[in-house]
């Protein structure tokens, strides 16, 4: 994980506003800062990718002559859903003045290495152009990329242009693409902004009311533990939940392995609780294979009625039917601290990471 001095550099060096969960950030390279960036003359390179969708292997040879957008991603990751709807735009717009959009998944999580797993995710977000799966993160390291998201323009001549990380810088990214085209030949690429319409779980977070930063689930990159015991790493124990939680700090109730980038309930009944302020509250997690797992989401004690997210109804029901991220609560009122618990009502689920917004 790159230090969080390290990422608000890289918000001032690119001119942007830095914000709790602005970007996931990863070390995968063989080095890091402003000297480690792809050179804008180098051509860009997709040989690494194990598997594609949507499209045969591209090459920079295959697209030369079209405007690029290199989109990494991890399917997961709540900040690249929100950043979707622009890159949607973009590519509907575009597509017929030269623009290409390649996505890049370089997965976070280990479910997230399986093809039919990100498949089904590209489905259910409507995403039809071509998906490099980068198992091996090999073009992630060519890019010399650290962020999910990652957008990364490529000149018709094969030469990078412009990068931006994370949230935010649509309209810099926006007026590059246009310049890119035009260089390119486009005519008339109509007005600007393109309209983008971003709903539900991609709709933008509410910035002014987010206090909580994303908490990972496993012991190597967990922050906020407050369960007794502490972490018992990768055996089942008995955990006993935190009768005071303060902001950012979360605790489990029950048996539970807790593992480098999981926890993992072994009985009905387990329960995760966390403080947190934000308007949304989303769950990366998994149930067993080939089982599904029920749930139910509190609300400081309460059912979380009209405050519940796309995956719960206003009793707080829901069920884990898939690996992936499900958004849990989306307040309408005002937005204060509160306490979210969240019991497992079936066992074996794994639970990676709260991420708000």
């Amino acid at each position: 994980m790159a230090s969080h001095d390290h990422l608000l550099d890289a918000a001032r060096r690119l001119g942007q506003r830095f914000r709790h969960d602005a970007v996931r950030a990863e070390d995968r390279g063989p080095a890091d800062g402003e000297d480690a960036r792809w050179p804008a003359e180098d051509e860009f390179s997709l040989a690494g990718a194990t598997d594609w969708l949507h499209s045969p292997p591209l090459t920079g040879a295959d697209l030369r002559g079209r405007v690029v957008l290199v989109d990494f991603r991890t399917y997961t990751c709540i900040n690249w859903l929100r950043s979707l709807p622009y890159v949607r735009a973009w590519e509907e717009v575009y597509r017929d003045s030269g623009l290409v959009v390649v996505g890049v998944h370089s997965p976070e999580f280990s479910f997230e290495h399986d093809v039919e797993n990100v498949r089904r995710a590209a489905a259910a977000r409507s995403i039809g152009h071509p998906v490099a799966i980068d198992n091996h993160f090999a073009v992630w390291r060519s890019f010399h990329n650290h962020f999910w998201p990652a957008r990364y323009l490529v000149d018709a001549a094969g030469r990078l242009r412009h990068h931006s990380f994370g949230e935010g810088g649509y309209e810099e990214d926006e007026r590059v693409l246009r310049q890119l085209l035009r260089d390119a030949g486009a005519g008339d690429l109509g007005p600007e902004p393109v309209p983008v319409d971003a709903r539900g779980i991609e709709a933008p977070a509410d910035w002014d009311t987010l206090r909580s930063a994303e908490t990972y689930l496993g012991y190597d990159r967990t922050s906020g533990f407050a369960s007794s015991p502490d972490v018992v790493p990768d055996r089942p124990h008995a955990y006993t939940a935190a009768e005071r939680l303060r902001l950012g700090h979360w605790s489990l109730a029950g048996s539970w392995t807790v593992g480098a980038e999981s926890s993992s309930s072994r009985e009905p009944g387990g329960r995760l609780t966390c403080r947190f302020h934000a308007r949304d509250l989303h769950l990366v997690v998994a149930p067993p294979a080939g089982a599904t797992v029920r749930f139910r989401v509190q609300l400081d004690g309460r059912d979380p009625g009209t405050d519940h997210g796309l995956d719960v109804d206003s009793t707080g029901s829901g069920t884990v039917t898939e690996p992936r991220l499900y958004q849990l609560l989306r307040r309408h009122g005002p937005v204060t601290g509160g306490a979210f618990e969240v019991e497992f009502l079936d066992p074996g689920v794994a639970v990676y990471a709260l991420t708000f917004g």
